[in-house]
């Protein structure tokens, strides 16, 4: 652990793993009769600035319907929850979880933030800025992975684990229960989970926040490409690919895909691989798969956890407040 005046960070994961992860992903992704990639790769320098420019576009309401709801019920969430310790995995940058921390400050419960994410960086740079920005708030950073990592987070006292964003919609139906489950388990009576889920909704709108207009989210999807190639001497060419957004109305999710243009072979120099894409045959580089109220009360349930209280935004976005219910 690294400890500061101000913060402390634990790391879980070095540079080293991350290597691996991505080496094990890749091939297995890439190996696949019908081939594919984890979203997490989307995200280096390049692809993080995309994310940002497509969370403004007007195609896009995932990132401001879940504010609204954070900025109109933060102060009910820290009520009803009674925590101490607001646990964000996911964080980033930790910038939404300031409504969060403004509501838990503002109640006179807020003692400790604990911020879970891969880049210990990023991480670190946050947790300095928190911990200068509010006054006696102790920032307990976790460099970790989300899926592996969760029983890592520091215990003692009321902690609100809060998961937003949808990254839940991201993980296969398996996923996510393995995923609850593991979560139910690390967390203790009197402890509370926030999830933000996207919502069922006209295909159209959901296809345009995927595919918006001005073509944002298309080098956002290529730019993965661009990834392997730096990291993993992969000969992609990008332009050889088009931005595929499709709604699976049978699975409920939206897929991001790369589809080729043209036959061609592409080398991945790190792994040995020589991969053929056939003419129109596609890469699957995400999910997001949409809820029903309902349906995000049934998973939470079958993994071991209770709703308390569901907040609807206007464009088809949920927090769901829940607990263990064991």
């Amino acid at each position: 652990m690294q400890t500061t005046r101000s913060h402390s960070v634990d790391v879980h994961v070095t540079p080293a793993d991350l290597r691996a992860a991505m080496e094990r992903d890749v091939r297995a992704g890439l190996g696949a009769a019908q081939k594919w990639l984890p979203p997490v790769y989307f995200y280096d320098d390049r692809g993080s600035e995309l994310f940002d420019t497509i969370t403004r576009l007007p195609e896009y309401y995932l990132t401001r319907a879940e504010r609204r709801l954070l900025e109109a019920h933060a102060k009910e969430i820290a009520q009803r929850s009674e925590a101490g310790t607001l646990v964000e995995l996911g964080a980033g940058t930790c910038e939404k979880s300031r409504v969060l921390l403004d509501a838990f400050a503002a109640a006179g419960s807020l003692e400790r933030y604990v911020p879970l994410d891969v880049s210990e960086s990023t991480l670190d740079a946050a947790a300095a800025g928190l911990a200068r920005d509010y006054a006696g708030l102790a920032v307990h950073a976790v460099v970790g992975d989300f899926h592996r990592h969760v029983g890592a987070v520091p215990t003692g006292g009321r902690r609100m684990v809060a998961f937003l964003g949808s990254t839940i919609g991201n993980l296969a139906p398996e996923e996510r229960h393995r995923f609850l489950f593991d979560l139910d388990c690390a967390l203790d009576a009197g402890d509370s989970l926030l999830v933000g889920t996207d919502l069922v909704k006209d295909p159209a709108r959901l296809v345009a926040a995927y595919d918006d207009a001005q073509g944002v989210t298309a080098e956002f999807n290529r730019n993965v490409l661009r990834v392997l190639n730096r990291e993993l001497g992969a000969t992609f060419d990008p332009e050889a690919f088009l931005h595929v957004a499709r709604w699976d109305a049978v699975a409920g999710q939206i897929e991001m895909r790369l589809r080729s243009t043209t036959d061609q072979v592409v080398a991945v120099e790190a792994l040995g691989m020589a991969l053929s894409f056939a003419d129109g045959e596609e890469l699957r580089t995400e999910i997001s798969a949409k809820f029903t109220p309902g349906q995000v009360e049934e998973e939470l349930f079958a993994a071991g956890f209770v709703v308390e209280a569901q907040w609807e935004d206007p464009e088809g976005f949920l927090l769901t407040l829940a607990a263990p219910y064991c």
